[in-house]
């Protein structure tokens, strides 16, 4: 079953973070091999919170949930959630949320001179070429993707 795309955008959830319980995860002190398997009674383990490992600004930071396929090559599948700095500057090749004309997207931002093009990561996706009568605005950029395996 094929689906018909009406869109360039992809739709976003918003979320923040919820600091009212600080919970912290068991985490292996050594590093985890993905070549030859290491001893298992090498295996000691500390703890860390995710929250405080991965938001640098927790007033700037946001998450997001992706709806949409357009930024599939970079790692952005549909359903993964994003976490995003607003306290960033938006620089040439960071993958950004922007707000254009009245819709949220996330895309690759590329900045040439003084031209900005929103660049999907999916083929099936054409870029969208911001215009000065375009209303945009460059909300956050992307940080981390949490993904289901």
């Amino acid at each position: 079953m094929t689906s018909k795309k009406t869109s360039n955008m992809d739709a976003l959830t918003f979320f923040t973070p919820d600091e009212s319980k600080d919970v912290n995860i068991p985490i292996s002190k050594n590093t985890i091999s993905a070549g030859f398997p290491s001893p298992a009674d090498d295996f000691k383990e500390k703890r860390i919170s995710l929250d405080k490992t991965l938001i640098k600004n927790k007033e700037a930071t946001f998450y997001a949930r992706v709806s949409g396929e357009s930024m599939i090559g970079a790692g952005l599948d549909d359903g993964d959630l994003l976490i995003i700095d607003r306290s960033l500057d938006p620089e040439h090749g960071k993958i950004a949320v922007c707000f254009l004309d009245g819709e949220f997207t996330v895309k690759r931002l590329h900045i040439k001179k003084n031209t900005i093009t929103l660049m999907p990561e999916n083929k099936s996706y054409k870029p969208i070429e911001v215009s000065r009568d375009s209303d945009l605005l460059i909300w956050g950029v992307v940080t981390y993707v949490i993904k289901a395996l």
